[in-house]
């Protein structure tokens, strides 16, 4: 059986995860551009923003990752946008993380550290979850909005499960999400989905962008 550390008291009574439900509850989609070089990343944080999709992630996991992280980030306070560092799965990566001035941090899975890092750092963090028992302790880590992830694995039942037990969780559908099937995951009671591999088909982000708008 798995078992998890407490929490400490920091982490549970900070506020600062609590704003990463604030910026879900305010967005459908939010935008992952991976490994797509520096400039074209710059140019589809820009045609995000201007199609409302408002939270934009670059994962630091490939090389080059950081200097089109800062790039985008830097971009970004130009028109007030957050923009997240993905795939942030150490400590030491928050704290480079607090360097850019990221908005938020992303991880594929549950890890104690990087949510307690991200805390002390103030940045909020968005954890991956898969099952019934990473959300709870999630909860206990103050996290209130998670990553389901790979979605596409989950399936839309997993989301409507979660409904009754978690009424008060907001799951970001990330992992196999594209412009066809989004709103499938939406209805099925996933806060907001994630798009990542399939927006290296640029025509993705125009219709994916219609979901802003409202369910």
């Amino acid at each position: 059986m798995t078992e998890w550390p407490d929490a400490s008291n920091a982490v549970r009574e900070s506020p600062i995860h609590r704003r990463m439900a604030d910026l879900v509850a305010d967005q459908q989609v939010m935008a992952i551009f991976r490994n797509l070089g520096t400039d074209r990343t710059v140019a589809l944080a820009r045609r995000a923003w201007d199609l409302g999709i408002d939270l934009v992630e670059v994962p630091v996991s490939e090389p080059g990752a950081w200097e089109t992280l800062e790039a985008v980030v830097v971009e970004g306070r130009t028109r007030d946008r957050p923009v997240g560092a993905g795939t942030v799965i150490a400590p030491e990566q928050v704290a480079r993380c607090a360097e850019l001035g990221v908005g938020f941090t992303v991880a594929p899975g549950l890890d104690h550290g990087v949510v307690e890092a991200s805390a002390h750092a103030g940045i909020p963090h968005l954890p991956g979850v898969s099952t019934p028992s990473e959300i709870q302790h999630a909860l206990r880590l103050g996290c209130h909005a998670m990553k389901a992830f790979p979605a596409s694995v989950l399936g839309t039942s997993w989301f409507t499960a979660m409904r009754g037990p978690f009424p008060g969780v907001d799951l970001v559908a990330t992992g196999g999400i594209t412009a066809g099937n989004a709103r499938e995951f939406l209805d099925a009671g996933a806060a907001m989905v994630a798009l990542g591999s399939a927006l290296a088909d640029e025509s993705q982000l125009d219709a994916v962008g219609a979901l802003v708008t409202g369910r």
